[in-house]
């Protein structure tokens, strides 16, 4: 397994893995499946020497995706903090990816100037609030009943951590 920068042609396989999410219902704020043109902008505002995305493949298969999100974009007080987002694909849940590609991203933050990373997951994700608290993310914020999902009212979370002193 190896995680590499993403490039154009991973795209068609981390929306696949989005859209897993989106099938499963509640995990991200979308509920209608995305296309590949619906994410080529998001995938171009991620500039690798900055808001990288980060890959691990397995077999030249894309098996799971982190990305580096600028924060409030234009607000130069807000410069050294970034938003991550990870997805994995779900033949490969609980197998480590997730845990390699946020160390990897970590690791990473002093080279791209970033001090604090935040992500926004839904209350009801214990698996990936578990996942941060391992990592040293804490509790930052709470939005209740924010998102709605025909009638099921869930709230976001916000779970950061300061990476560099």
């Amino acid at each position: 397994m190896t995680i590499r920068i993403a490039k154009p042609e991973d795209l068609l396989m981390m929306v696949d893995i989005y859209n897993q999410a989106i099938a499963a219902g509640q995990r991200t704020g979308d509920t209608q499946a995305v296309t590949l043109d619906g994410r080529l902008q998001w995938f171009a505002e991620h500039c690798p020497d900055r808001h990288p995305i980060l890959v691990e493949e397995n077999a030249g298969r894309v098996i799971g995706y982190l990305s580096i999100s600028a924060y409030r974009p234009g607000r130069t007080a807000l410069r050294h903090t970034a938003e991550v987002s990870y997805f994995v694909h779900f033949d490969f849940h609980r197998q480590g990816v997730a845990s390699r590609l946020l160390q990897q991203a970590i690791d990473r933050c002093p080279s791209l100037q970033i001090k604090t990373l935040f992500a926004i997951l839904m209350e009801n994700n214990t698996a990936s609030i578990a996942q941060l608290k391992k990592f040293g993310f804490e509790l930052w914020g709470r939005m209740p009943r924010v998102a709605d999902y025909d009638g099921i009212e869930i709230g976001q979370l916000y779970y950061g951590r300061r990476v560099t002193n």
